[in-house]
């Protein structure tokens, strides 16, 4: 591959796996995350001169700091994952207005100001790519996750419109809504007796998908593999947002 990539939220899950598959893919990453350990980690592991940078994107100022800093160490960029993401799971009647502020700052609004502040240089490479992570829930309805779900269903709506605004310009854009995934985010789920037999039964493949199923989706919209590819939101969820069950009970 040969490009500079940007990773966010690479600490561990789906971006430690994007940034392992970037890299492998032969492109030079940049980890982006929270925590200075499990990023070096990670960076350990890379073979193509990472850059790690230490920040919270939810931060003021954050996403703005990041480009500038990520455009000099890297000379440009050509690929951007933004991965970073919060997630909340509870009855709709217990939401409140410092949840969604909190969910819809980090997934959407630090999102865009980050994409935004890297247009610049991802116009300057002539194939610039960004891959938004966004999920299943905003695709199908997923109970306990209406404003999770929101900002997703956000998320690709903001990949749509800047696709069309930036394809003449050279720039991609696509998003990735992964189903689930065995990741820290579903640990404590997945140890409720009967949820993993549970989820299996309403995917079509029957089986949770593993961090490298989607890092292997994202790495293909980055690439020139997917040279005449914009704009779109590619499930990568084992089927289960077209499986219909008649008689389970989503989690």
């Amino acid at each position: 591959m040969g490009r500079r990539a940007l990773v966010t939220g690479a600490s561990k899950g789906i971006g430690a796996a994007c940034a392992r598959a970037l890299d492998a893919a032969g492109a030079r990453v940049a980890l982006v995350a929270r925590s200075a350990d499990r990023l070096a980690n990670v960076a350990a592991a890379l073979a193509n001169d990472p850059v790690v940078l230490v920040a919270d994107l939810a931060e003021p100022g954050a996403p703005e700091a990041v480009a500038a800093e990520v455009t000099e160490r890297l000379g440009g960029l050509d690929v951007l994952v933004n991965n970073a993401a919060s997630a909340a799971r509870l009855d709709s009647l217990e939401l409140d207005g410092e949840t969604i502020d909190r969910l819809y700052h980090l997934n959407v609004r630090q999102l865009l100001l980050l994409t935004t502040a890297l247009l610049p240089t991802l116009v300057e490479s002539g194939h610039g790519s960004v891959v938004n992570l966004s999920s299943v829930s905003g695709v199908v309805g997923t109970p306990r996750r209406a404003a999770y779900a929101a900002t997703k269903g956000a998320v690709d709506a903001a990949t749509r419109s800047l696709a069309v605004e930036l394809g003449p310009r050279g720039v991609r854009l696509n998003s990735v809504a992964p189903g689930c995934i065995v990741t820290d985010l579903w640990e404590r789920n997945r140890a409720v007796p009967g949820v993993v037999e549970q989820i299996e039964a309403q995917t079509a493949l029957r089986r949770w998908g593993e961090p490298e199923d989607v890092a292997d989706v994202v790495v293909f919209l980055a690439s020139n593999a997917a040279r005449y590819v914009t704009g779109v939101t590619v499930p990568v969820d084992g089927g289960m947002a077209t499986t219909i069950d008649l008689y389970g009970g989503a989690v």
